[in-house]
C-alpha cells in the first residue's frame, strides 16, 4: 500500500456527561489517533479505543501506544500489504492486543477506500444508506436514568441500553417499564452475574428485553450456553468475542442469539466484517457496539453498520452527545433516530485539524 509515514496522536477530552457502570465511572476520555500517509500524499485515519485503565479489556491507552510504536508499526514497515484485508494475518504475529491492531488496521481501510475514490461503506460491501441509532444510558440512580431516557427519546433515538447489576436490575427495569412500556430496551450486565443467579435472571424475562448483554464472565462461552437454555431473553455476547473463532464457537455451542461487534475489540474492520458475514449465514443477530469513541472510530462504525446484517440499532450516536466539539467535520448527527451513511471517499468525514491540535497531548511520527 506504499505507506510513507505513520503518526500517532495521543489525545484527551472530557465527556459532556460522566458515564457509569458497576465497574466504574469515566469522566475524561483518552485515546490514540493513527494517521497513515502514502507516497502520493493520501491520508488514512484510525482510532485506538482502549481506555485509560484496563476495566473493559486488558489493554490501556499506554499499552496500546507501546504496542503500536514498538511492534505493529515495525511489522507494517517490513510487511508487503497489498490490501487492508491482509493486515489481520500480518498482525497475527503479535498475540491479542486487538485494540492496538484495530487502530492501525482501520487507518489502512480508510486509506485504501480513498485510493479507490469510494466510500468505506461501499468499499466493504455496505448496502445501507442510513443506519438506526441507539443510545447507552450510563447513570447511577433511577431518576438520572429516566431523565436521560426522556432526553434521548426526544432526540429520536430508537432504543436504549441500560447498565444493570444484581443490586439494581429488577427495580430499575420495572421503573423504566412503568413509564415506557413499549420501549425497546437492551440490558448490559458487563459480567456482573454468575450461574448462581439463574433464577434471578429468569425474572427479567418478564420485561420483554431485546437482550441481556454479557451477563457472565468476560471470557466465558460455555456457561453462557447453559444460561441461554434457561432464559427466554436472548443473550448477547460482547467481551467474550475477541476473535472470529470465538464467534464461531459461541454459535456452535448455542451460547448466544446475538453478538455485539466492536471493531476495536475484535482487532479490526476485516475481522468485524468476517464475523458479520458468518452470523448472517447462521441466523445470529448482530449490532455495532460503541466505546465512547471520538469521531474517527464513530465513522468506521457507521461504515461497518451499513452491512446487510446490522438490523438492530447500534451504539452509534451523535457527536454532540459526548463532546463539546468532535475531531471530525462535519460531526456525526442523528435525525429521527437515523444516521446517514456518508458517500464521500474513505470514512466520509474530514479531520478537524484545529480541534485535533487542541486536544493532542503528544504526537510522534515514524517513517516507513
Amino acid at each position: 500500500m506504499d505507506i510513507k509515514t505513520v503518526t500517532l496522536y495521543k489525545i484527551a477530552m472530557p465527556l459532556k456527561t460522566p458515564f457509569s457502570t458497576h465497574l466504574g465511572t469515566v469522566k475524561d476520555r483518552e485515546g490514540i489517533i493513527v494517521e497513515v500517509i502514502d507516497t502520493e500524499g493520501r491520508k488514512g485515519y484510525g482510532e485506538g479505543v482502549a481506555f485509560s485503565s484496563p476495566w473493559y479489556t486488558e489493554e490501556t491507552v499506554e499499552t496500546s501506544y507501546h504496542v503500536l510504536k514498538e511492534f505493529l508499526i515495525p511489522i507494517l514497515r517490513n510487511a508487503d500489504i497489498k490490501h487492508p484485508s491482509d493486515a489481520g494475518s500480518v498482525f497475527d504475529a503479535l498475540r491479542r492486543n486487538q485494540m492496538s491492531k484495530a487502530a492501525l488496521e482501520t487507518s489502512l481501510w480508510d486509506l485504501a477506500a480513498k485510493k479507490e475514490d469510494i466510500s468505506l461503506s461501499k468499499f466493504i460491501g455496505g448496502k445501507r444508506e442510513q443506519i438506526l441509532s441507539g443510545v447507552v444510558v450510563g447513570a447511577k440512580t433511577k431518576e438520572e436514568v429516566r431523565r436521560q431516557i426522556e432526553n434521548y427519546l426526544e432526540s429520536g433515538y430508537q432504543r436504549v441500553k441500560i447498565k444493570i447489576s444484581p443490586e439494581n436490575d429488577y427495580e430499575l427495569i420495572s421503573e423504566i417499564r412503568r413509564f415506557y412500556p413499549d420501549l425497546p430496551i437492551m440490558a448490559d450486565a458487563n459480567s456482573a452475574y454468575s450461574l448462581d443467579d439463574i433464577d434471578h435472571l429468569k425474572r427479567l424475562d418478564d420485561f420483554g428485553l431485546m437482550m441481556i448483554e454479557q451477563p457472565l464472565e468476560y471470557d466465558d462461552i460455555v456457561d453462557h450456553a447453559k444460561l441461554q437454555k434457561e432464559l427466554e431473553t436472548p443473550i448477547c455476547l460482547d467481551e467474550s468475542i475477541v476473535t472470529f473463532n470465538d464467534a464461531r464457537r459461541a454459535a456452535e455451542l448455542g451460547s448466544c442469539k446475538v453478538i455485539n461487534i466492536k471493531i476495536g475489540r475484535v482487532g479490526g474492520l476485516g475481522t468485524a466484517k468476517k464475523i458479520h458475514d458468518y452470523c448472517l449465514d447462521k441466523g445470529i443477530a448482530v449490532w455495532c457496539g460503541g466505546m465512547l469513541e471520538f469521531g474517527i472510530s464513530r465513522a468506521h462504525n457507521i461504515a461497518l453498520a451499513s452491512l446487510e446484517g446490522f438490523a438492530i440499532p447500534g451504539d452509534i450516536s451523535a457527536s454532540e452527545r459526548y463532546w463539546e466539539e468532535d475531531i471530525i467535520l462535519p460531526e456525526v448527527t442523528v435525525k429521527n433516530g437515523i444516521i446517514r451513511v456518508p458517500d464521500k471517499p474513505g470514512i466520509g468525514y474530514e479531520i478537524n485539524e484545529k480541534r485535533l491540535s487542541e486536544v493532542t497531548i503528544s504526537k510522534e511520527s515514524f517513517v516507513l
